[in-house]
């Protein structure tokens, strides 16, 4: 198969600055993962070998949170090989000096260590669908050795913590293992009691995020293996209750059965790559396509989020080839509608109507899969949907959204609400509300317009409907055109809101230039934009000479919030950049090379969802971000 290795050696894995930095991540194909560093410290609240997803893919529980490999030699000498920091700046075991390299290979996660003559190798895999993880230690060489695996446990919500006060972590014994909290069963070899709580773990990207950083882990044990060259311990760690607990028993008990099925899925996944990196490309999306179908937006903290979703779409669905779980997803987004919108997330524990946009890129998702596959039975079956998005838009639907009738523009907003991508918000307010009629948002209805209009001459519906609805589209177009351009040579990012036209440089023009329907298609981009916005990992979503932008997506929750959408840079944002581009004839050559190197940097083998506006553009936010994955997936594939 083609090769999709990432290696990296000790002057990376045997470094906490370098190797705690870097991460990897194994999804489950229902939402959970296992996730951790390169150099094996746990630095976030969300790392942990097993990490399970409840109703929905943004209720995660943590369950097995270390599984620390012990070497004891012929001579009794015992060597740690686990890395953990403490409350108290101690980080002991320091096990990470002894690595020797760390592969991500077929995207499976391998660690060796090297002590003396006596090299271990470990493999963690995940059964796909089917929440259990399979581990593979292996002695490479020397020995004969014991390996104890410590099992440090915990079971809380991904987002929380868990404390010593709390009392003894419930778990039940067996001979081969252990359940703990009624939610997750270890098995392996000589299944050794534990039972004592390890206080004051330290996460200190937690602490750099301005979050609590500190948890107990609960020593429930340690699986015991004699090992001679050749010789592999196994384990594996499974789901005993909920969603990912069903079809469990269908999944391999033995856990290099688990990393043998992980490898040829993994293969059948690129079978038909063109290179290296899109193979890479190929495994880093299949992460975030869960059972549902449904999309995860970004690991470790987000769930499922329709813009998300349908932004991500061309790249997860259409540039792989999987156009039969692309078509059952946009059947189910379509059953969410409500008063003409799409759901945007569940994340909450319930579905929330909050977003402007989430619905019109569903519109363009839709279309292009129709004109990608040919489904002309798919539109004609979500026609109705169409028809109900377009008049509820008409007529007015939810917090402010509707078209206004002097124009045929696309208004929205309300005080305490942020619609738009652009949703960060900081103690109930919206940093960027854009209330008015934001750019991308009229780019979005008139191509949604056009857009069902097309879909409708595929399917011959009715005509008098369909004239009406390129009428609609004609004067909103006209509109747009009229009241965008903005003196300084570039668009407005926001006209008729509260304080008038927001002349603000902003990356949200780029969609009117970049859309098949696009009002602006084939026009030349502002050049603005290539020298304010362009940075090597994706776009500023604010140009620096704005005077409330922020260079640095770093500190506290209200710190980085105020970030979020002033300044801190967006690779997703490179897919309308490049669309753009070349549907103005410009060249697009070399302008993804970043984002490859990049694949190397912070989320092994997939593109983070932030980076600084500042230079060097450090890596922020999720290590692993869907819309980030997919854009530059579809960008490498030719798709426009």
């Amino acid at each position: 198969m083609t090769s999709t290795g990432i290696v990296l050696g000790t002057q990376v894995c045997g470094r906490l600055d370098e190797g705690a930095g870097r991460e990897w991540l194994l999804a489950d194909g229902l939402g959970g993962y296992a996730m951790g560093t390169v150099a094996g410290l746990r630095t976030r609240r969300y790392h942990g070998l097993l990490v399970v997803a409840g109703d929905t893919p943004g209720s995660r529980h943590v369950g097995l949170a270390a599984l620390d490999p012990v070497v004891e030699l012929p001579s009794g000498a015992r060597v740690r090989l686990g890395t953990h920091e403490w409350s108290d700046g101690a980080v002991s075991p320091a096990g990470h000096i002894h690595l020797e390299r760390f592969d991500l290979d077929h995207g499976l996660p391998r660690w060796r260590w090297r002590v003396g003559q006596v090299v271990i190798e470990r493999e963690l895999a995940m059964a796909h669908g089917l929440g259990r993880l399979g581990v593979v230690h292996r002695l490479l060489a020397g020995g004969p050795i014991r390996l104890h695996l410590e099992a440090l446990c915990t079971w809380r919500d991904a987002h929380g913590s868990r404390e010593a006060d709390g009392g003894p972590l419930p778990a039940r014994h067996f001979a081969d293992g252990v359940e703990i909290a009624g939610a997750y069963r270890l098995r392996g070899p000589d299944w050794q009691p534990g039972g004592e709580w390890y206080r004051g773990a330290y996460l200190r990207e937690e602490a750099a995020r301005g979050l609590p950083a500190q948890e107990d882990l609960w020593y429930a044990g340690q699986f015991v293996a004699p090992l001679t060259v050749g010789q592999a311990a196994e384990l594996t760690a499974e789901v005993t209750t909920g969603p990912a607990a069903e079809g469990s028993d269908a999944a391999p008990r033995r856990a290099t059965a688990i990393v043998a099925g992980a490898r040829e899925r993994a293969a059948r996944l690129v079978s038909g790559a063109a290179d290296a990196v899109d193979a890479r490309l190929r495994l880093a999306a299949d992460a975030f396509i869960i059972a549902g179908p449904d999309v995860v937006a970004g690991y470790p903290w987000f769930g499922a989020w329709s813009r998300d979703t349908m932004i991500s779409y061309r790249g997860l669905f259409l540039a792989t080839g999987r156009f039969e779980e692309g078509r059952a997803l946009l059947r189910r987004y379509a059953g969410t509608l409500r008063d003409g919108l799409l759901a945007n997330t569940a994340d909450t524990g319930r579905p929330e109507y909050n977003t402007v946009d989430g619905t019109l890129w569903f519109v363009h998702a839709l279309d292009e899969h129709v004109r990608r596959v040919g489904d002309t039975d798919l539109a004609a079956e979500l026609i109705p949907a169409l028809e109900q998005i377009r008049e509820a838009h008409l007529a007015g639907t939810g917090l402010g959204i509707r078209v206004d009738p002097g124009d045929g523009l696309l208004g929205q907003g309300r005080s305490g609400y942020a619609l738009t991508w652009m949703d960060a918000r900081v103690d109930g307010l919206g940093v960027t509300p854009r209330i008015g009629k934001p750019v991308e948002v009229n780019a979005l209805w008139i191509n949604a317009l056009r857009a069902m209009a097309a879909l409708r001459d595929r399917v011959g519906a009715d005509q008098s409907v369909t004239g009406r609805i390129r009428a609609q589209a004609d004067e909103a177009e006209s509109s747009f055109l009229a009241r965008f351009p903005a003196p300084a040579g570039w668009l407005y990012d926001v006209v008729d809101g509260p304080a008038g036209d927001d002349p603000s440089l902003r990356p949200n023009q780029l969609i009117a230039y970049a859309l098949r329907h696009a009002p602006l298609r084939g026009r030349r981009p502002p050049a603005a934009v290539d020298s304010d916005l362009l940075t090597p990992l994706g776009l500023r979503s604010l140009a620096p000479r704005a005077g409330d932008y922020r260079g640095a997506h770093r500190g506290g929750p209200a710190e980085r919030d105020r970030a979020y959408h002033q300044g801190t840079v967006w690779p997703w944002l490179l897919g309308p950049y490049a669309d753009a581009r070349r549907a103005a004839g410009l060249p697009v050559d070399g302008l993804l090379d970043g984002l490859i190197a990049h694949l190397g940097d912070y989320g092994l083998g997939s593109v983070s969802e932030t980076a600084d506006g500042d230079a060097p553009h450090g890596a922020t936010g999720c290590p692993f971000q869907a819309w980030s994955v997919a854009e530059l997936l579809r960008l490498r594939a030719g798709m426009g």
